[in-house]
This record gives C-alpha cells, sequence and structure tokens, in this order.
C-alpha cells in the first residue's frame, strides 16, 4: 500500500494529505498506509503517530460515529478549534484574539439525539456508526451524562413500541430537574392504541414528558429548565445548550459584554436562555422565530419574582430581520443565530448604532462574515471566546463582543 504524510485536518476532523486524500482518525505529521478509493482512504494504519496521540478513553470510539477527535490530545483538539476560528477570520482579512478555549467536561452532555430501531429480538439505541447508518449501541458513553444515559432503555423501549422494523425513529433527550424530556420523530403515525400504549410507557419509563411527532402524548412533571432566576418549560425538541457547562460560560461573557446596558434586545432569543439572567439588571426585548418558544419564556418571566420588564416578538429574523431603526433604542444586543447565519438582520445591526453586540455563534465562517460586516461600519471586535460544548467533536462555538468605535 502507499504511504500518505497527514498535512492537516479538514473541518470535519478527518487528516488531509496532499491530493486531497482524507484519512479519519489521524493527526497531521503522521505517516499512514490504506487502501484508496476515490479521494478517501480505508483500512488506515499509521505508520509513523504523531505525538499529539492518544488512546481513546472511551471503547465505542472506533464503530461510533458520535465522536472524531478521541484519538487526539485535549491540547491539541482545543488549539485546532481556535485555528478553526482564526482561519475563519483571516479568510475576511481579520486579526482576532483568540482570548481562551473553554472545554466542557467528559460526561456532561444533557441532551443528545438517539437512534434507535426495532430488531427481530427487541431493539437497539445509539449513535449511528462512523460514516453508516447503522445503530451502534453506547452503554459506556463518554459524552453523555449519567442521567441521559437513561434515555437508551427508553429509546429502546420506545422503538418496540412505536418503531418500523424498515426504518429507526430518532429520539432527542433532554435532561430536566423532573426527570427525561423526551421528543420523538420518525415514528408510527399516532392512533389510540399506539397512544395510550406511550403513555403508559411515560408512566412506567418515569418521563417528565414524551411528545410523538410534535404531539404531547404525557406530561407527568414539567421538564422546566432553569435561566437564571426564571423556570422555562420550553416546547418539545426545542433548542438548548449542549452542556450547563457550556452555557454558564457563554452566559457569563455575554453578561459582561452587557454590564450596565439597560436595553438589550435579544435576537434568536430562544426559550430565554440569556434574556431571563439578563433581565436581572437590564430590561430585555426577546425576539425569536418560534411563537411557542417565547411562550415558554413569557411564563418563565412572569413567575420569577424581582427581574426587570422582558417584552417577547414573534419575527422571522430572516425574512424580516429588526430595522437599523427600530434597534436604535437599545443600548446593546445580544445575537445567537443558528449555523447559516443571519445576514439581513447583522446588516441591520451594523446601521444601528447600538454601542454593544454580543455575538454568540456555532459557525465561525458566519461568524466571520458577519464581523467583517460590523467591523466595516466602525466597530472594534474584543477577543474571542472558544467554547467547546461538543467535545471530540469538529463542532466549534464561540462568543465575541463588538464595540462602536465611530459614528
Amino acid at each position: 500500500m502507499d504511504s500518505y504524510l497527514i498535512e492537516r485536518l479538514g473541518h470535519m476532523g478527518d487528516g488531509i494529505a496532499r491530493g486531497p486524500v482524507f484519512a479519519p482518525l489521524t493527526l497531521p505529521g503522521e505517516t499512514v498506509t490504506g487502501r484508496l478509493e476515490g479521494d478517501r482512504l480505508h483500512e488506515v494504519k499509521i505508520v509513523t503517530p504523531a505525538p499529539e496521540r492518544v488512546a481513546a478513553p472511551c471503547r465505542h470510539f472506533r464503530t461510533c460515529g458520535g465522536c472524531a477527535l478521541q484519538h487526539a490530545a485535549p491540547e491539541f483538539i482545543a488549539g485546532w478549534k481556535a485555528g478553526v476560528v482564526r482561519q475563519a477570520l483571516a479568510a475576511q482579512g481579520i486579526e482576532g484574539e483568540i482570548a481562551a478555549v473553554h472545554t466542557s467536561p467528559e460526561r456532561s452532555r444533557r441532551r443528545a439525539t438517539l437512534s434507535a430501531r426495532r430488531t427481530k429480538k427487541g431493539a437497539l439505541a445509539g449513535f449511528h456508526a462512523r460514516g453508516s447508518d447503522v445503530v451502534v449501541e453506547i452503554p459506556d458513553c463518554h459524552l453523555l451524562a449519567p442521567g441521559l444515559m437513561a434515555a437508551l432503555p427508553v429509546a429502546e423501549a420506545l422503538a418496540v413500541a412505536g418503531g418500523s422494523r424498515k426504518g429507526e425513529i430518532s429520539v432527542q433527550a433532554t435532561l430536566s430537574p423532573g426527570g427525561l424530556d423526551i421528543a420523538v420523530t420518525g415514528g408510527k403515525p399516532m392512533d389510540g392504541p399506539l397512544q395510550v400504549e406511550l403513555a403508559q410507557l411515560a408512566e412506567g419509563l418515569g418521563l417528565a414528558r414524551l411528545a410523538w411527532d410534535g404531539e404531547v402524548v404525557a406530561m407527568r412533571h414539567a421538564p422546566e429548565q432553569v435561566f437564571g432566576r426564571a423556570k422555562v418549560t420550553p416546547p418539545p425538541g426545542a433548542f438548548l445548550q449542549a452542556t450547563a457547562d457550556g452555557e454558564a460560560r457563554l452566559l457569563a461573557e455575554v453578561s459582561t459584554l452587557t454590564q450596565g446596558k439597560s436595553r438589550v434586545v435579544d435576537l434568536f432569543a430562544g426559550s430565554g436562555t440569556f434574556t431571563l439572567p439578563l433581565a436581572d439588571d437590564a430590561e430585555v426585548h426577546a425576539v425569536e422565530g418560534e411563537a411557542e418558544m417565547l411562550r415558554a419564556l413569557d411564563r418563565g418571566w412572569r413567575n420569577a419574582p424581582g427581574l426587570k420588564r422582558v417584552s417577547t416578538e414573534a419575527r422571522d429574523l430572516f425574512r424580516r430581520p429588526l430595522l437599523a431603526e427600530e434597534l436604535s433604542r437599545f443600548d446593546a444586543a445580544v445575537i445567537d443565530p443558528p449555523r447559516a447565519g443571519a445576514a439581513s438582520q447583522i446588516a441591520e445591526l451594523a446601521r444601528s448604532g447600538v454601542p454593544v453586540i454580543a455575538h454568540v455563534s456555532c459557525n465561525p465562517v458566519t461568524f466571520a462574515r458577519d464581523a467583517a460586516v460590523l467591523i466595516g461600519a466602525g466597530y472594534a471586535m474584543g477577543p474571542v471566546i472558544v467554547v467547546d460544548q461538543f467535545r471530540w467533536s469538529p463542532h466549534v462555538e464561540l462568543v465575541a463582543g463588538f464595540s462602536l468605535t465611530s459614528a
């Protein structure tokens, strides 16, 4: 077999040799051999390992597709993720300071989407195998919090009850103080007998809430999430930061950036991750496309004593961004868009004159594009904090502040 020198990691965490040739589970500086099919190397063998190579802590790593980088030392992964952000900024002509990389600890994921499939003998649940739709069981997963591991037998039971032998169900599981919050998609259509069976399962398994294709089947306890002083029951399947540790780090930075500001707008507010803690000290206007999430946020605010005024607005910020004139009444803005970014909303922020913008992002490429627009409009970008909630994955999240330096 031919040998290849791995020169760098690609955006999905695969090693890349000249060609390009993609080699999974390899690191820069390693010499490897393998069987080449197209541009991808199979049956990879490490001839010369990199100093950064370590033994994967999880016994499922070789087969499970949930992690991509367990073979790399934590310091290497942190440096690589900082480099991904630095490279994205450089592509826009920006020299940015990467101030820190904060990595959530092992076994801290409080939400995950599991795959479950019926089998002849029952069911199996876990993550997909690497590059495959085969479901791999993960009884010793090093990602999921101990409480979330209980979702594995739950997913199996739900697959037996409402899954098809020809397909799989997707089970989004979230930890809450009241128990597991489960939202299933891809199962059989709901009918009377299935509804009864699922409700019985929810009771027997001690679930806080069970939703089936968006319809709540049972709610034994409100699956509340705590945002600052407020307790919020998000709608089934609603977005939540992946780890409590990562959320706390993002919130700490957003709070610091907006400190002393009395009128804050929170764009893509979700169910109130930032809105409600910030309402300790500021009036906050929360804008979000999903009205149900805002209703949950509003109920949480109304039941939390001592918070300043919070207003909500259901609005599609992609099609109808808040205009510069609407934004100008605020002295700080928080924006946490989805991976595609929010080019139209950033353009309006750039024209608004809002003194401070706290930008949270899960995509360094769209963040860098946004940063270029804001810098071009007279904003100065502060240090970038990389927050690695998706440990051992190529996923990169970050937060940075922008302050207006010129009119």
